[in-house]
């Protein structure tokens, strides 16, 4: 019998050491020939594997493992009012009925119908939109909707730190659920964990108070998490299926620029007051239904739409993506936004890490005349990320598009902006991680008015950052070089 089997641990660790060029191999083969994958991703991993034997697999396990979608996700699909409204749309469209106000929105009619076909989004309309790029002045006006909320208070948020503006929150939410009002709260595991984030006895003193929480992908055991994959990104506040709230901010006090490591905290959220709410609405129940295994669609009263008689007539689609969507909606409404580009396409994101169709269509639009601006933290919170984001941003450069680093602290904002018509702002970061892995929500906004807004706001930060030019990006030093190659090649997936 092998010395593997005598039990002596010395023995077991001089065992592997000796076949480690086997175990290499059987690992290599069960991500190659086990899980179908892009070719690229691929690569990446046998690279970590060659790099760190043993310890690549496990990390694969628990970062890059594409789990049956089939087995872990249901597919979500609404009957009723929602397919027939999608129907209704599509029809018009198709027999060209559909009227959309500015005759320069009339060339997005197939993005429309991409997302009616693709997700069910259906186009709204009356919408009012307010947009927060202030942490303050967010928390503020949520905090101020929370005080009127009437019938229910639906909260979901990828991070919520135990700290003093959860406090303030969560006393109005408590306030609120003795006065009856449904609140239920929709947290992802492993964004709320950590040192600063909520503990068991928070959640528990929550449901004490009368207030419902949920939480998605919880961890086995109560601590073991190995789903570091397939996170729920999404931030979400629906009030009385009266507005909605969208955007990049999470819960916690760095969000209000009070953290010294970041500083000031820019990012971008909106408000919406209108038909786009349902979608919002609708989108939480989905992920709520998941997590908590019950079926909101039967209770009538989070489903009663007011009568909007508003100023606002923004057109609005709610598109969202995960592993549980069957196309990166999310993804490809920014790759169809930069193909559709005649003037200008403005990017935010914190991570800009495309996958080769979008980088090779930014590319093209930069080298045919189109005014390609994009900006980026000038901190890294996740340094493998920012020195991959970096590199990709010198192949922005050298195409001659216009790339920027944030300086007034750190850049949190996701938003795709063409042509001052249509913007596509949520939680979606443009990313790798944020097109596959994770569940993200969008607002698609064929807007004028609002997207000039955003532009404008685009524009003010232009005033606090760092234009990279062509001369400075090609005389970085050695060690920014090695880093960049380094970070690039785990790219697909970090």
């Amino acid at each position: 019998m092998p010395r593997f089997f005598s039990g002596n641990i010395s023995d077991i660790y001089r065992w592997i050491i000796e076949h480690l060029w086997f175990i290499n191999i059987v690992f290599s083969i069960l991500i190659i020939f086990f899980q179908r994958r892009n070719p690229t991703t691929v690569w990446a991993w046998l690279l970590l594997l060659y790099f760190i034997p043993v310890l690549g697999f496990v990390l694969y396990l628990v970062l890059g493992q594409n789990f049956r979608k089939e087995r872990m996700f249901k597919m979500k699909e609404i009957e009723g009012e929602i397919k027939y409204a999608v129907r209704r749309q599509e029809e018009s469209i198709y027999r060209k009925r559909l009227r959309l106000g500015d005759p320069e929105l009339e060339r997005f009619k197939h993005l429309i119908l991409y997302d009616l076909n693709e997700g069910e989004a259906v186009l709204t309309d009356n919408n009012d939109i307010r947009i927060y790029t202030d942490g303050e002045e967010k928390f503020r006006a949520l905090l101020a909707e929370i005080k009127q909320a009437e019938n229910y208070i639906h909260m979901q948020y990828y991070i919520i730190r135990g700290d003093e503006l959860w406090d303030e929150i969560e006393e109005a939410l408590i306030r609120k659920a003795g006065q009856g009002v449904e609140v239920r709260i929709l947290f992802d595991s492993i964004g709320c964990r950590g040192r600063r984030g909520m503990k068991k006895a928070d959640w528990e003193r929550l449901r004490a108070a009368g207030i419902q929480t949920a939480e998605f992908f919880p961890a086995v055991f109560g601590k073991l998490q190995l789903r570091v994959n397939y996170r729920n990104h999404r931030k979400i506040v629906v009030i009385d299926g009266r507005l909605g709230f969208i955007g990049g901010f999470n819960v916690g006090r760095e969000y209000l620029g009070r953290d010294e490591r970041f500083g000031y905290w820019r990012d971008t959220h909106i408000c919406i007051e209108g038909s786009a709410v349902t979608s919002l609405a609708v989108r939480f129940v989905l992920d709520w239904n998941y997590a908590a295994g019950e079926n909101l669609f039967l209770n009538d009263r989070l489903f009663q739409i007011p009568d909007y008689k508003r100023d606002g007539r923004d057109l609005v689609q709610i598109i969202s993506s995960g592993p549980d969507s069957g196309s990166p909606l999310i993804r490809d409404n920014y790759l169809r936004m930069i193909h559709m580009a005649r003037k200008n396409i403005y990017i935010q994101t914190p991570y800009f890490i495309p996958d080769d169709d979008i980088r090779d269509a930014l590319i093209i639009a930069a080298k045919s005349g189109i005014d390609v601006r994009i900006m980026i933290p000038c901190k890294p919170d996740h340094p493998f990320v920012y020195w991959a984001t970096y590199s990709y941003m010198g192949e922005l450069i050298q195409a001659g598009a216009r790339c920027y680093t944030y300086l007034n602290g750190f850049l949190h904002t996701k938003c795709v902006c063409v042509d001052q018509l249509v913007s596509c702002i949520g939680t979606a970061n443009m990313d790798i991680r944020s097109f596959s892995l994770n569940f993200e929500v969008n607002a698609v906004i064929y807007s004028a008015a609002t997207t000039e807004k955003l532009v404008r706001a685009f524009e003010r930060d232009i005033t606090k950052s760092r234009l990279i030019s062509k001369k400075e990006y090609e005389g970085r030093e050695l060690p920014v070089r090695i880093k960049e190659q380094f970070c690039r090649l785990f790219s697909p997936v970090l």
